[in-house]
C-alpha cells in the first residue's frame, strides 16, 4: 500500500503542476489582452476558466479519495493537505484572470479617449512571485518559497501607487470615472494574485518543513 500511495501522490503533484501552468498562462494572457487591447485574447481567458474549474474539482476529488482509501499520516498527510490548499488557490488565480479580462473588455469597448495605465511593472513582480511559488512546488524548494514571502510587500506598494494615480486622474477627468475605475479593479486583482502566490509558498513551506506560516511569519512558538 505504501508504494501505491506514493504513486498516487506523485500523480497528484503532476496534475497540480499542469494546472499551475494553465493558470499562469491565463493570468499572463489577461494582462496582455489589456496591454494590446486584444478583445479576442480577453475572451479566450474567460473561456479557459471552465477547464481550470473542472481540473480543480478533479484534483480535489483525487485528494479526498486518497485520504479515504489510504488514511495517510506524517509527510504523506502534509502532501494531501498542501495539495488541497494549493489547488484551491490556483483556481482562485484563474478566477482573478477572468476578472482582469472582463475589466480589459470594458476598457477596450470604451469609445472615449482616456489615460491608460501601464501595469507591466506590477505584472512583472506578480509574475515573478507566481513563477517562484510554482517553481518551489515543482522542486520542493523552501528557499525559493521564502523569496516569494519577501516580495509581497513590493507588490502592495505598487498597488497603492497605481490606485492613487487613478484617483488623481478621476478628479481631473471625472466624466470618464466609470472607465478609469476599472484600472483600480485590475490593480487590486493583480495584488490578490500576489497574495495567493504567497499562500502557495506558505503551503510549500508547510509541506517541506512541517512549519505553519501565516502572513509571512512562522506560527512555531519555538522560533
Amino acid at each position: 500500500m505504501g508504494k501505491h500511495l506514493q504513486r498516487e501522490i506523485q500523480n497528484l503533484m503532476r496534475r497540480l503542476i499542469i494546472l499551475s501552468s494553465r493558470v499562469e498562462e491565463s493570468i499572463e494572457m489577461a494582462v496582455k489582452s489589456l496591454e494590446k487591447r486584444d478583445e479576442e485574447m480577453a475572451k479566450t481567458v474567460i473561456e479557459m476558466d471552465e477547464e481550470i474549474d473542472q481540473t480543480e474539482i478533479d484534483i480535489e476529488e483525487e485528494c479526498l479519495k486518497i485520504l479515504a482509501l489510504h488514511q495517510p499520516v506524517a509527510i504523506d498527510l502534509r502532501y494531501i493537505i498542501a495539495a488541497l490548499k494549493i489547488n484551491n488557490d490556483l483556481e482562485r488565480i484563474g478566477d482573478l484572470a477572468v476578472d482582469i479580462a472582463e475589466y480589459a473588455l470594458i476598457l477596450i469597448d470604451n469609445p472615449r479617449p482616456i489615460k491608460y495605465f501601464n501595469f507591466n511593472f506590477m505584472f512583472e513582480n506578480v509574475q515573478n512571485m507566481l513563477q517562484n511559488s510554482l517553481d518551489s512546488l515543482v522542486h520542493l524548494d523552501s528557499d525559493k518559497a521564502l523569496e516569494v514571502l519577501k516580495a509581497d510587500d513590493k507588490v502592495d506598494k505598487i498597488d497603492k501607487q497605481i490606485c492613487k494615480a487613478v484617483l488623481l486622474e478621476i478628479k481631473r477627468d471625472h466624466e470618464n470615472a466609470e472607465f478609469l475605475i476599472q484600472n483600480i479593479h485590475i490593480s487590486r486583482r493583480l495584488e490578490r494574485v500576489a497574495d495567493l502566490a504567497t499562500n502557495i509558498a506558505e503551503d510549500l513551506i508547510y509541506l517541506t518543513k512541517g512549519e505553519i506560516v501565516r502572513h509571512g511569519k512562522s506560527t512555531d512558538q519555538n522560533k
